[in-house]
């Protein structure tokens, strides 16, 4: 057998020296890399790894393209011509039976263009056997191609991407294949190779989260490979994280205890783990708690990131790590992390950082503001909340900003009318007529206020350009601006809140004239609606329910229910044809008084429609189950309708509502102010009264018709 080997052996040495005596009549390629053609039949052999095909094709002789020798049908043997006579050469296999799976260059048609197989050749972007195999994990070809021709140069052979086929094995994620090349060459040259971005076989695993291959590299590289950085200053650890793979990133941090967590704009490790499981920050930060004081760029921790997005487990994790001076560092805007936590609305996160460090509620940015402030501007109530209603916060409520701001003025000016009932809920607490360095009150600012954009600092500044530029503000001031603003009102003036002591004479009466507008640009719309409403109520009255009998009577006159179709049928008629009137009218003269008039008429004429078309309905059937299914609609249906549409108009929540109502009555001077200087939002406010007060007759009658028939 040793003999018969040596043999094998001496056979290759031959071939290979033919292929390079042959190489001149080979086609070159026109690239780079001046590699010769990769024959077809060899690209594929090599990427299904047939290892059989692939020796086929490298180890055939030929001669000016024509094959010499044939396959032997019975025994298998590659047979070749020598004196003039058949004998067993050195084919594929060398003597070895050649199976049927893959198709022997001489069963076909050889391939006249191309000639001769090489070792040497290269694909399109200079791709070599190698190449193709450890892309696609063939080891053991690895393995069979290098032992028979022993080519080291080709094993560690760069491509037009500069990649060698270690990097094509680690980014495809083939452990094996990795493990043969780094075995057949025990070099640690080839192990540190970097590609054209700079990548070296590490960072491809890590990149792609392939944890095996990983595991593979680490085992046989030199502890510095993991702190090789790619072009972009990139560690490997830091693309393990950001792969999401727990098995890339122990495999590092626990074999190379030096290993770079270094990531772009000087983020680390722990800041591209904070975004995925906790299993991965606590892996982290195990290795290296030192992580958690490092900035990036902008001055932003991994705390920061953590706070801002919200997940409490891994905050969590690194307050437990971390030590104390972590929670006061700042960014470049002067942010520290319960700051961003506020920003965001994250009231578990701020609660999680103010029991591990109470002393972090009190940190202030640039702008003197504290997370208070933050969580007002933005209108975050159940941050707002948690601090109202710890009493050892009570400190920061009413405390002012390098302008002079409390939490309520930049609440006020953010329209965040559900921050503002949050604060205005500590009661006696907050104070609600302190006045910020300009002289305003947060009741100032109720008039400039906007839910579209947030507050700064030349918002509250009288100047010339702030007048300018409030005056654009002012054209392009939506319809929702306006409900903002009433809400505003309606919940400060029911708590008490004044404006700065100021000529009445000066002051810039607010009336709503955005409303005015919209008014006027839909009252054809809503006349339209109400003409219907009209015309549907009017031809009821001659398609009676059940019909008219000989005598020109209705039918069903005698039931309870027809009596109530009536009934609710000629409201429906009435009170639509007033509210046309009405629309008529407001539009001509201008009056808004006239078009909120009809607004109520016609609401009560779609309400009287709806119960008289449900009554018809009533007075017709005669199954009492279809009754009580018909009567379970209507009443649930509109009170379903009612509910809905008094919590989406109503001003104010309705303890500040309700508040503001009574305070109304009372003959006091700052509600005679209040009414002087925003008259709208008294009028929405008591028309809003009559609204809920129309809905719940409506309500109440529908109920006691359907019950009764």
């Amino acid at each position: 057998m040793d003999h018969h080997r040596q043999m094998q052996d001496i056979q290759l040495a031959r071939c290979s020296s033919q292929h390079h005596g042959s190489e001149a009549a080979v086609t070159a390629r026109g690239d780079s890399a001046g590699g010769l053609e990769m024959c077809p039949a060899l690209y594929l052999a090599a990427s299904k790894g047939r290892a059989e095909e692939v020796m086929a094709l490298l180890l055939q002789p030929r001669h000016g393209g024509v094959a010499q020798g044939h396959l032997d049908q019975v025994n298998g043997t590659w047979m070749v011509p020598h004196n003039g006579r058949e004998v067993e050469g050195p084919g594929p296999g060398a003597g070895r039976a050649v199976q049927a799976p893959w198709a022997p260059p001489s069963q076909g048609p050889p391939d006249q263009r191309h000639g001769q197989c090489n070792i040497s050749e290269v694909s399109a972007e200079s791709n070599t056997v190698f190449h193709v195999a450890a892309e696609q994990g063939h080891d053991e070809l690895i393995r069979e191609v290098y032992l028979r021709f022993k080519e080291s140069s080709l094993l560690s052979r760069r491509n037009s991407s500069q990649d060698t086929p270690l990097h094509c094995a680690a980014r495809a994620g083939h452990a094996g294949a990795v493990t043969a090349i780094v075995q057949l060459l025990a070099l640690d040259s080839i192990l540190g190779c970097k590609n054209e971005a700079g990548d070296t076989a590490l960072h491809l695993a890590a990149r792609n989260g392939h944890g095996a291959a990983v595991e593979a590299l680490v085992s046989a590289a030199a502890p510095e490979l993991s702190s090789e950085l790619n072009a972009a200053g990139v560690s490997p650890l830091y693309l393990a994280v950001m792969s999401k793979s727990v098995t890339a990133v122990k495999a590092i941090i626990t074999t190379c205890s030096d290993a770079s967590p270094v990531g772009p704009n000087k983020q680390n490790a722990l800041h591209a783990a904070v975004f995925q499981i906790s299993e991965m920050v606590d892996l982290v930060l195990k290795w290296k708690p030192a992580l958690s004081g490092q900035c990036d760029v902008k001055g932003s921790s991994p705390l920061h990131l953590a706070s801002s997005d919200g997940d409490r487990s891994i905050v969590s994790a690194i307050v437990r790590a971390a030590p104390p001076s972590t929670a006061f560092l700042k960014d470049s805007d002067g942010l520290s992390a319960i700051h961003v936590a506020a920003r965001m609305g994250h009231h578990h996160v701020v609660e999680e950082l103010i029991s591990a460090w109470p002393d972090a509620a009190e940190l202030r940015d640039g702008r003197g503001r504290t997370f208070l402030h933050a969580a007002a501007e933005k209108g975050h109530a159940p941050v707002i909340s948690l601090a109202v209603k710890n009493p050892m916060l009570c400190g920061i409520v009413n405390a002012q900003d390098k302008d002079g701001n409390t939490a309520l003025h930049l609440a006020v000016a953010a329209a965040a009318s559900k921050g503002l009932a949050a604060l205005l809920s500590a009661g006696d607490n907050v104070r609600v007529n302190i006045m910020n360095n300009d002289g305003y009150t947060p009741f100032d600012l109720a008039a400039n206020s906007s839910s579209f954009l947030s507050m700064s600092s030349d918002l509250l500044l009288e100047t010339e350009s702030g007048k300018k530029e409030r005056k654009k503000r002012d054209m392009r001031t939506s319809r929702e601006d306006t409900w903002s603003k009433i809400s505003l009102v309606v919940t400060l003036s029911a708590y008490g809140a004044q404006s700065c002591p100021q000529r009445q004479d000066h002051l810039n009466q607010w009336r709503g004239n955005d409303t005015t507008d919209w008014i006027r640009k839909t009252s054809n719309s809503l006349a339209v609606v109400a003409v219907l409403v009209a015309t549907v109520a009017f031809s009821a009255t001659f398609n009676v329910p059940g019909g008219y009998g000989d005598d020109g009577k209705a039918v069903l006159q005698a039931k309870t229910a027809y009596k109530f179709f009536i009934v609710f049928d000629s409201v429906a008629m009435t009170t639509s044809v007033v509210a046309v009137i009405l629309i008529v009218y407001g539009k001509a003269s201008g009056s808004w008084k006239s078009f909120i008039l009809a607004l109520h008429f016609m609401w009560v004429s779609m309400i009287g429609m709806i119960v008289a078309f449900w009554a018809a309905l009533v007075a017709v059937m005669r199954r009492r189950t279809i009754n009580i299914v018909i009567y379970e609609v209507i009443i649930n249906g509109i009170y379903v309708l009612v509910l809905s549409i008094m919590i989406l108009t109503k001003p104010a929540s309705w303890i500040s509502f309700v508040k503001f109502m009574f305070s109304s009555l009372l003959p006091e001077r700052h509600h005679r102010r209040v009414a002087r200087q925003y008259p709208f939002a008294g009028t929405y406010s008591r028309n809003y009264s009559v609204f809920v007060v129309t809905n719940i007759l409506a309500y109440v009658g529908a109920f006691l018709a359907l019950s009764k028939s």
